[in-house]
C-alpha cells in the first residue's frame, strides 16, 4: 500500500509526536533537507579543457616544436623562435574552453525555495521550528502563503488549495482533502508535497516523507542519476582528431624512415618527422570554434536566450525533434476567459497578451445581467496601487480562475471596485469540492440580489428560466438541449467553463443562512469558459519549423482534452490532421492507429506500453501529444525520440523536467517560471519563456553550424599546402620558404551571414572538407614558387638539390632576399576565399593588404621598397587557379 492509500492508525496521534520519538527519528532519517551532488571541481574542469579533444594533440605539437627550437638552437639556428608558437595555444585553448563552464556552473545546486519554518503540534503543543527539524510522524499546519514544508497526508482542510504546476504542470490550483481520490500520489488529493505553495485556506497534515524522500528529492535524485550526453560537435570533433593524429604519425613516420634511408642524421630525421606533424596540426581550428560558438552565445544573449554550455549552440541547430512543455511556453501561463455562451449563442473574448484583440457584443441585456454576477460573485481583488498598470498585468489576490474572470470584467465592463460598492455583499458561501458552487448575496435596492457561479450540470439544476435578451423564458428541453451542445463544444475545446445564474430574495439580508437560499428557480444566464491560451508567437514559430524540418511534440501533465485543444490551436496538431479516436468515431471498420496523422497519448497509456511500442508510435504518428505525463514517463519519451536517431531538444520549468533536460541533448529551461533545478540541468535559457525564442536559437545554430563547415574545411585543406613543401623540401632537396605560422587563419568565418537554405530541411551532416580543393592550392603555390624563382633567375633544374648549399651558412650570396617576393601568394587565395564577408575581413586582412601596393606593386619607385617591385605576370600567376578551386570550395565557403 502506499501512504496516501494507507488507513491511518493510532501510531499517528492528532497530538503529534513526544521530543524523544522527534530527535529519535531526526537522528535515524537526518534533517528534512536535499543533500546536493558532487559537484566537478574547477581544476579538474580546467584540466579537462587543457587535456581533451584536439588539445592533446597541441600538447603533443607543442613538445615535439620545443624539441626542435632546442635542436636547431644548438646548432647555432637563431631563426627557430616560431618553433614555440603552437605551445601558446594549449593553454589559451584551455582557458577559453574553462571560463563559459565556470559561468554556467555558478548557480551551484538550486533545486527548490525551501520553507524556513513550520507550525509543528507535538504532544498537543503548537510551536514553530525550522522545518528541516521535522520528521515522519510529525503534524503539520499550513495555510494561504505557506510553502509545504514536507511530504505530508491532509488529515482535515479547509478550502485549502496547492499550487502544483512545478510538479505536474496543471496551471489550475488543486483542492487539497483528507480523501484518497487516485491512486497515483501525483492525482489524488490528500497528498500535499514538499516545497509545493499553498494560495489559499487551511490544512492539518502528517509528515510522510523527508528530505531525499519527498517526490521532489526524488525527481532531483532522477535528474543527478542521468549522465550528460556528449554532444553532437564533440562527438565529431573527437573524430577528427582520430583522422588527423593518424595521419600526422603516418606521414610522419614514413619519411622519417625515407629522410633515414636517404641518408640524413637521426637527429635530422626527427627533426622532419616532427615538423610533418606539426603541419599537420590544424592550429587555428580550437579557436575558431571556441570564438564561432562564443559569437553566437553573445547573439543569442540579445534574443533572451542565455547559453551555459557553448557546445549547446552548434547542437540546437542539429535539433530534429523539439519535446515542449505546454503551460508557460506554449501558452501565456495565465487563465484567460475565452468564450461565453449567452443569448443562445457562442462569443469569443480577446485573449491576446495584449488586449489588442476583437471583442464581441456587448449591447445586450443579458450581457450586462452575466458581467454582473461575474463582478460580484467573485473573492478576488486587484492588489493596491495599481491603477497606473494595464488590466493584463496587474498582481490580483485570489486563484487563477477567479483572477481571470476579475480581469475580463475590469476589461470589459470597467471599474469592479466601484460596481461591487453600489452592491454590498451580505452573505456568502464559499466554494468546496461538495457542493461545486459559490453563492454570494448583495442588497439591491429594497430586494437582495442572488448570484451563484459553478459547474455547469449543477447550476443548471437550480434554474428554472433562462435569460434571452434580458427577458427571462421558461427553461424547457429546446432550452436544455441548446444548453448542453454549447457545454459540449466548449468543453471539447480544453476550456474550463463555469455557468452563472442570480435571483432576487426578499427580506433582510441579517441572519441568512446557506439552508434559507432557494434550490431552485434562479434564472440561467450564460457560460464563460476559460482556457490558458497561446502565445502569438508560437503558431508562426510551430510552422516555421515544421518548414526546417524539425518535429514538435507536446508533452505536458494537463488534461487530454485541454493539450488536444492547445496542440490543434498552435499548430503542433496540423489542421485536418485526425487522431485515432477521430477515425474510430468516423470509420469504425478501419484500423485508426495506423492511418491517423496524430496522436494524443496519457501517462496511463505510456505506463502499459513497452519500449517498442512508444518508439513505433512516435515513427507512425508525425504529430505526437503526451498528456498527464509523469517526470520519468517524460524521460522515456526523450529516450524513445533518440532511438529513432533524432537530435532532441526538450523544454521544461518545472522541477519535475529536471531529468529529461539533462538527459536531452539539449535542455532549455524557462527563465521567468523555471525553477532553479530546471535551470540547473539547462544547457540554455530562455529569458522570455517563449516558444518562438527556441526557434531562433535553432537558427543561429545552424548558421554556426554552416560557419563551422567552412573554417574547418579551410583548417583543414591548408594542411595539404602545409605538408607538401616539407615533403618536397626532404625528398628533392629543394629549399623551404614559408613556415605554417604564415598561413592567416579561418576567423573570418564566424561573422558569415546565414545562406539561403539555412531553414530547408536537413538531416545531420559530417564537418568533411573537400580535400580537393588543397591539392590545388599545393599545386598552385609550388607553381608560384618556381616561377618566381625562375623570375630572377633561379631555373626549376637548379633548385633541384639546391637545399644543402641554400642552408650552408657559409655562403653568403647564394640565397638573398628573393623569397620575399613570393610571400604575396598564401596570403591571395584566403582573401579570396573570404572576400564575400568584407566587414570581417577588412579588421584582419587591411592593415596587411594597404602597403602592398607602395611596396610590390609595379610601376612604383624601387626606393619605395628594398624588395619591390613585383612584376605585373607574378601578379595576375594566380588568377588560372581561381576558378578551379573557388568551385570546389563553393558550397562550403559561399
Amino acid at each position: 500500500l502506499t501512504p496516501h492509500c494507507t488507513p491511518l492508525t493510532p501510531a499517528a496521534p492528532p497530538q503529534g509526536l513526544g521530543p524523544g520519538a522527534a530527535a529519535e527519528r531526526l537522528l535515524r532519517d537526518g534533517p528534512n533537507e536535499l543533500r546536493p551532488p558532487r559537484g566537478t571541481p574547477e581544476c579538474l574542469k580546467f584540466a579537462r579543457q587543457l587535456a581533451g579533444g584536439l588539445q592533446c594533440l597541441m600538447w603533443v605539437a607543442a613538445a615535439i616544436c620545443l624539441v626542435a627550437f632546442g635542436i636547431q638552437r644548438g646548432q647555432g639556428d637563431l631563426t627557430s623562435a616560431d618553433d614555440v608558437g603552437p605551445g601558446r595555444l594549449g593553454p589559451s585553448r584551455g582557458w577559453a574552453g574553462w571560463m563559459p563552464g565556470c559561468q554556467g556552473g555558478k548557480g551551484g545546486w538550486m533545486v527548490v525555495t525551501y520553507p524556513v519554518q513550520a507550525t509543528v503540534i507535538r504532544e498537543g503543543d503548537k510551536f514553530q521550528i525550522d522545518a528541516n527539524q521535522l520528521v515522519v510522524g510529525d503534524v503539520v499546519e499550513i495555510k494561504g502563503g505557506d510553502r509545504v514544508p514536507a511530504d505530508i497526508r491532509i488529515l482535515s482542510a479547509q478550502g485549502c488549495k496547492v499550487d502544483n504546476s512545478s510538479l505536474t504542470g496543471e496551471s489550475e490550483p488543486q483542492t487539497r482533502s483528507p480523501e484518497c481520490t487516485h491512486e497515483s500520489p501525483l492525482e489524488t488529493r490528500n497528498i500535499a508535497f514538499f516545497s509545493t505553495m499553498c494560495l489559499e485556506g487551511t490544512a492539518t497534515g502528517l509528515v510522510i516523507n523527508t528530505g531525499d524522500r519527498t517526490i521532489i528529492g526524488r525527481i532531483a535524485s532522477l535528474a543527478s542519476g542521468v549522465e550528460n550526453e556528449k554532444t553532437p560537435i564533440a562527438i565529431e570533433i573527437e573524430h577528427f582528431v582520430d583522422i588527423i593524429a593518424g595521419l600526422a604519425i603516418f606521414f610522419g613516420g614514413t619519411f622519417f624512415v625515407v629522410a633515414m634511408v636517404i641518408g640524413y642524421p637521426f637527429l635530422r630525421a626527427m627533426v622532419f618527422f616532427m615538423a610533418i606533424v606539426v603541419a599537420y596540426v590544424p592550429e587555428g581550428l580550437l579557436a575558431t570554434v571556441t570564438v564561432c560558438l562564443s559569437l553566437t552565445a553573445k547573439r543569442l544573449a540579445r534574443k533572451n536566450c542565455v547559453v551555459k554550455n557553448l557546445e549547446a549552440v552548434e547542437t540546437l541547430g542539429s535539433t530534429s525533434v523539439i519535446c515542449s512543455d505546454k503551460t508557460g511556453t506554449l501558452t501565456q501561463n495565465r487563465m484567460t476567459v475565452a468564450h461565453l455562451w449567452f443569448d443562445n449563442q457562442i462569443h469569443t473574448a480577446d485573449t491576446t497578451e495584449d488586449q489588442s484583440g476583437q471583442s464581441f457584443d456587448q449591447s445586450s441585456e443579458t450581457w450586462r445581467a452575466l458581467s454582473r454576477i461575474v463582478t460580484l460573485c467573485n473573492r478576488a481583488v486587484f492588489k493596491p496601487g495599481q491603477d497606473n498598470v494595464p488590466v493584463a498585468k496587474r498582481e490580483v489576490i485570489g486563484d487563477a480562475s477567479e483572477t481571470a474572470l476579475l480581469k475580463f470584467a475590469e476589461a470589459t465592463v470597467g471599474n469592479v471596485a466601484e460596481q461591487r460598492s453600489r452592491y454590498p455583499k451580505v452573505f456568502e458561501v464559499p466554494f468546496t469540492s461538495a457542493n461545486k458552487f459559490q453563492v454570494s448575496v448583495h442588497e439591491a435596492g429594497e430586494r437582495l440580489l442572488l448570484v451563484l457561479k459553478g459547474a455547469p450540470e449543477r447550476v443548471l439544476e437550480r434554474c428554472g428560466s433562462v435569460m434571452l435578451k434580458g427577458q427571462e423564458l421558461p427553461l424547457d428541453q429546446q432550452w436544455r438541449e441548446a444548453f448542453e451542445s454549447a457545454y459540449a463544444e466548449l468543453g471539447g475545446r480544453g476550456e474550463r467553463v463555469l455557468g452563472f445564474c442570480q435571483g432576487y430574495l426578499e427580506g433582510p439580508g441579517e441572519g441568512l443562512s446557506a439552508e434559507q437560499l432557494p434550490g431552485e428557480g434562479l434564472c440561467f444566464t450564460g457560460l464563460v469558459a476559460m482556457i490558458d491560451p497561446p502565445r502569438a508567437s508560437v503558431p508562426a514559430a510551430v510552422r516555421k519549423c515544421r518548414t526546417a524540418g524539425i518535429r514538435v511534440i507536446m508533452v505536458t501533465g494537463d488534461h487530454p482534452i485541454t493539450a488536444r485543444a492547445i496542440a490543434g490551436s498552435v499548430g503542433i496538431i496540423s489542421e485536418g490532421s485526425e487522431t485515432p479516436e477521430d477515425l474510430a468515431a468516423r470509420l469504425p471498420s478501419v484500423r485508426p492507429r495506423r492511418q491517423a496523422r496524430a496522436r494524443v497519448l496519457t501517462g496511463a497509456q505510456l505506463q502499459e506500453m513497452e519500449p517498442a511500442a512508444l518508439v513505433d508510435a512516435l515513427r507512425t504518428h508525425p504529430e505526437m501529444v503526451f498528456a498527464r505525463t509523469s517526470p520519468q514517463q517524460k524521460l522515456i519519451i526523450v529516450e524513445s525520440c533518440q532511438r529513432l536517431g533524432a537530435i532532441v531538444a526538450v523544454t521544461g520549468d518545472g522541477v519535475n523536467d529536471s531529468p529529461a533536460l539533462k538527459k536531452a541533448d539539449i535542455g532549455v529551461a524557462m527563465g521567468i517560471a523555471g525553477s532553479d533545478a530546471a535551470k540547473n540541468a539547462a544547457d540554455m535559457i530562455l529569458l522570455d519563456d517563449n516558444f518562438a525564442s527556441i526557434v531562433t536559437g535553432v537558427e543561429q545554430g545552424r548558421l554556426i553550424f554552416d560557419n563551422l563547415k567552412k573554417s574547418i574545411a579551410y583548417t583543414l585543406t591548408k594542411n595539404i599546402p602545409e605538408l607538401t613543401p616539407y615533403l618536397v623540401y626532404i625528398t628533392a632537396s629543394v629549399p623551404l620558404h614559408l613556415g605554417p605560422s604564415r598561413t592567416p587563419g579561418p576567423l573570418p568565418d564566424a561573422w558569415a551571414p546565414p545562406s539561403p537554405d539555412a531553414w530547408a530541411p536537413r538531416g545531420r551532416q559530417a564537418l568533411s572538407p573537400p580535400r580537393a580543393a588543397g591539392a590545388m592550392q599545393s599545386f598552385a603555390g609550388f607553381v608560384d614558387y618556381f616561377v618566381a624563382l625562375a623570375q630572377e633567375g633561379w631555373w626549376p633544374a637548379l633548385v633541384l638539390g639546391l637545399r644543402p648549399r641554400w642552408e650552408d651558412t657559409r655562403e653568403q650570396e647564394l640565397q638573398d632576399s628573393y623569397g620575399q617576393q613570393w610571400v604575396r601568394l598564401p596570403y591571395a587565395a584566403p582573401i579570396r576565399a573570404l572576400c564575400p564577408y568584407r566587414a570581417a575581413s577588412h579588421p584582419l586582412y587591411g592593415p596587411s593588404v594597404a602597403p602592398t601596393h607602395p611596396l610590390y606593386g609595379p610601376y612604383m619607385d624601387r626606393t619605395q621598397s628594398p624588395y619591390g617591385p613585383i612584376q605585373t605576370p607574378v601578379w595576375l600567376l594566380h588568377i588560372p587557379y581561381t576558378v578551379p578551386i573557388c568551385s570546389c570550395t563553393g558550397p562550403y565557403m559561399a
